[in-house]
């Protein structure tokens, strides 16, 4: 059996868009409003808990919900599956990334790297500046790897553990990590977003970075203000008492600065345009080797044995590598911290990924996306309108569609006409679409960049308490919209086009 011939499909940089004529725009919600009235319950039943597993199965209720209209309107099957297994496909390297660093948390750790960085974080920064401090050192790590990902696996790690030990909560450390990772992102001409928006609306990577740098600028500013008041005002009585905490670390671990050498190797091979997924792999295998050579007896004792040989380092090494790994030392707050799950401890965030994306699938090959997002355009009379319903759309696809680089791809096609027709330059496009889709793809806990970040940062304890400080990824939208309000800096297409 054919599909209906009402249903068409194009191509975005391999991506396939779906449109369905045949389906109304309630019909489209039904899944959506499914979805969010399920995971609104299943939230309130579980809590943080609901990303253990609960919330995986909501998403495949949420698709089946989507089934179901598609079968109402003639959709097959077939083109379902066709659609899921593509969705699935395209995050193939985000998985194998999550495993990657999954390994290189687990060597990273008994090797002494993220205690080490710890160790000397706890003696330079203070709680009053740590904060800032953490959007500004993550600004530049992401700037120079253009990865918002790759800078919470590294940095982002040990800065946590930093604010743990300085009695400052994980949500504020995490949003201050994610606000400085998402700036660079946003900024680098390195990173596969900050590509990808410029190349949907039909503009220029340069142009683009320059263009969007009149709302992210501000916005980071903003940010950066907000989290020095609350360093001022952290509930902190003088210097913390760090002194029994850098003992305990020193007395676990070989502490020494020549352990800096594997992050800073990881961070240039990424600046060097090194696939992620070949750094982190070799980082995770150089974190191995670093844990035999400076801690043995750390090696030794994972691997149950009773001396260090070929033997019990490989399997010292493998156990970090793949499964949970824990280190004792004199310090009950540091035990808690200095544990890791190797890959396996990342398949959780696997299965919720892969659960969203079977979601979206149906969703896309409905042809619900589309239209949603058409008619989030029709509503656009106005000029404020056209940028209001962007930013619309870009949140609604990262919400259903649990994907980023759909929340570019599926607004900028549908909406680059429009654009031109109202006579603004692809530059408008281009910075809407980051300011709206890249940045708070973040604060989706199911999408994949939320799941990512989650469970990089702090595992699925208070999974969700980064997102009220998540500050840069919460205020991106409202400065682009108040651009657009005001028309501060809209730029139009040039008279020779």
């Amino acid at each position: 059996m054919e599909d209906n011939k009402n249903i068409s499909e194009f191509k975005a940089n391999d991506q396939n868009i779906v449109e369905n004529t045949e389906l109304s725009i309630w019909e489209a919600l039904i899944p959506v409003i499914a979805l969010v009235g399920m995971l609104a319950y299943n939230i309130y039943v579980f809590g943080d808990n609901a990303l253990s597993g609960s919330n995986q199965f909501i998403l495949l209720l949420g698709a089946a919900v989507a089934a179901i209209i598609g079968f109402r309107n003639k959709v097959t099957y077939k083109r379902m599956l066709e659609e899921v297994a593509e969705n699935i496909k395209s995050t193939t390297g985000a998985l194998l990334i999550l495993l990657m660093v999954g390994a290189l948390a687990g060597t990273w750790l008994i090797s002494g790297i993220i205690p080490t960085m710890i160790y000397y974080g706890l003696q330079i920064l203070s709680p009053t500046i740590f904060l800032a401090a953490c959007v500004i050192i993550c600004s530049i790590i992401s700037i120079a790897t253009g990865s918002s990902w790759t800078t919470s696996a590294t940095v982002g790690i040990a800065l946590v553990g930093i604010g743990e030990t300085l009695g400052i909560s994980i949500g504020m450390t995490a949003g201050a990590v994610l606000s400085g990772a998402y700036f660079g992102d946003k900024m680098s001409p390195l990173s596969d977003t900050t590509n990808l928006a410029p190349a949907m609306a039909g503009g220029e990577l340069f142009s683009h970075i320059k263009y969007m740098s009149l709302t992210t600028i501000p916005t980071i500013i903003i940010t950066l203000i907000v989290f020095i008041i609350i360093g001022l005002n952290l509930n902190t009585s003088g210097t913390p008492q760090i002194d029994d905490k850098l003992q305990a670390i020193s007395g676990a671990f070989n502490i020494t600065p020549w352990l800096f050498i594997i992050p800073i190797l990881v961070i240039f091979m990424i600046i060097k345009k090194t696939p992620p997924l070949i750094a982190l792999l070799t980082g995770s295998l150089l974190g191995g080797v670093t844990a035999i050579i400076f801690q043995p007896n750390i090696v030794t004792s994972i691997a149950g044995a009773e001396s260090l040989n070929f033997q019990s380092a490989y399997k010292g090494v493998m156990n970090a590598l793949t499964v949970d790994t824990s280190i004792q030392t004199s310090s009950k707050e540091l035990n808690d911290l200095f544990t890791a799950g190797g890959m396996s401890g990342m398949l959780g965030t696997i299965w919720l990924i892969v659960c969203a994306m079977v979601f979206g699938g149906v969703m896309d090959a409905i042809g619900a996306l589309s239209r949603i997002t058409k008619s989030l355009l029709k509503m656009a009379t106005t000029t404020f309108g056209l940028f209001a319903s962007t930013v619309a759309s870009c949140l609604a696809l990262n919400l259903t569609a649990s994907d980023q680089y759909l929340a570019l791809v599926v607004p900028g096609k549908m909406f680059k006409k429009a654009y031109e027709d109202r006579g603004l330059a692809p530059e408008n496009l281009s910075r809407t679409l980051e300011d709206s889709g890249t940045v708070t793809s973040v604060l989706i806990p199911w999408n994949t960049c939320g799941a990512y970040h989650s469970k990089v940062l702090f595992g699925y304890a208070g999974a969700t308490a980064y997102i009220p400080y998540a500050f840069f990824s919460i205020l991106s939208p409202f400065m682009t919209l108040l651009f657009a309000a005001f028309r501060i800096k809209i730029k139009q297409l040039s008279k020779t086009k």
